[in-house]
């Protein structure tokens, strides 16, 4: 049988297969699910920044104006709903979580400032929360970044500085391993790749999907709008690990657009460690693992791969033989083709 073994952040897996960040892990039962399907680890969802500011300005609140005004307090958050583990529930998950299974689990971090979310309304530096994290049992952090630069004034340079930055304060509190999970959307992404390599990241994972709002033209509001990722998303994460394979040193995580056996194995030949699905399960259920991990196998036979190390790479920018194919010139083959009619 081949060898689907893996090393990522230091971690030894048994498998590529990564549930990401979603819901799902919320759930002790479905995290075991997981495991039993052939997950090799699991990224549990997010512990936001809004979150750990929403908990310490109610708390403010309730302590200076009184118990009167303390519901009146809650309502200019989102709903309970939309964070139905607070912080300190979230580092008891972590804690759960590590005592149910026998895979890595890796706690997720989502925010994006330096000095707590928005200094106008709380000093909480929500930063110590990897401590908090590490401490709880995680075997390794993903750092969400999840930011939009609306001010005209922010350059792309200060943009990148705040990426390190942040990476820098956290890596100074914790040992455990920390991958960036990141947006596509800069100037030179393989310098900043390379940069965030430099500054500590031990994992890229490529990429963060940024939920785009729609608008209510009859209540006139900004409303959100989730839609789960379809395939064709796969290809702009996907040229980005096989342009970065051997370029950095980090290990490269493919998320987004993952929901097949065949995406699995494009993620690996283009040099991912691991491949990371969440609306695939959300879509076909966790079980979809036991049908992605046995077609990976049957792959493997039927051309005669030993192992993921032998794949791993293969189809990446440095070991294709037209490498120009990964920039402008697959662009203007692709043109001709249309001009020619063919």
């Amino acid at each position: 049988m081949p060898d689907l073994s893996t090393r990522y952040l230091g971690l030894d897996l048994k498998g590529p297969l990564v549930p990401a960040a979603s819901p799902l892990s919320r759930d002790l039962s479905k995290l075991r699910q997981m495991e039993d399907s052939g997950a090799a680890a699991v990224v549990l969802h997010s512990l936001f920044e809004e979150q750990i500011a929403h908990e310490s300005n109610a708390l403010d609140f309730f302590l200076t104006h009184g118990s009167d005004s303390y519901a009146e307090a809650l309502s200019y958050f989102p709903e309970p709903v939309a964070y139905r583990l607070g912080p300190q529930q979230y580092l008891e998950h972590i804690h759960k979580a590590k005592a149910s299974l026998g895979i890595p689990v890796i706690a997720s971090l989502n925010g994006i400032s330096t000095g707590g979310w928005s200094r106008r309304v709380t000093d909480v530096d929500w930063i110590r929360y990897a401590r908090l994290i590490q401490e709880a049992g995680a075997d390794a952090l993903e750092l969400n970044l999840y930011f939009v630069p609306t001010d005209p004034e922010l350059s792309g340079d200060q943009v990148e500085d705040l990426y390190a930055d942040l990476l820098i304060d956290v890596k100074r509190l914790i040992d455990i391993p920390v991958a960036m999970k990141l947006g596509p959307y800069f100037s030179s992404f393989s310098n900043m790749a390379r940069r965030l390599t430099h500054a500590g990241a031990n994992g890229l994972v490529l990429f963060n999907r940024f939920y785009q709002p729609d608008l209510d033209i009859e209540n006139l509001e900004v409303t959100p709008h989730l839609l789960l990722s379809h395939r064709d998303e796969l290809r702009l994460p996907l040229r980005w690990i096989a342009i970065l394979y051997g370029r950095v040193a980090a290990d490269l995580a493919l998320s987004t657009g993952v929901h097949t056996t065949e995406d699995v194995i494009k993620g690996i030949m283009a040099g991912a460690s691991v491949t990371m699905m969440a609306s695939a399960l959300m879509r076909n259920g966790i079980s979809h693992l036991n049908a992605v991990q046995d077609g990976l196998l049957r792959w493997m036979e039927e051309h005669e791969y030993e192992s993921l190390s032998q794949m791993r790479g293969s189809l990446s920018q440095k070991s294709v033989a037209f490498p120009a194919a990964y920039e402008r010139a697959q662009y203007v083959q692709i043109v001709g083709t249309l001009d020619t009619g063919r």
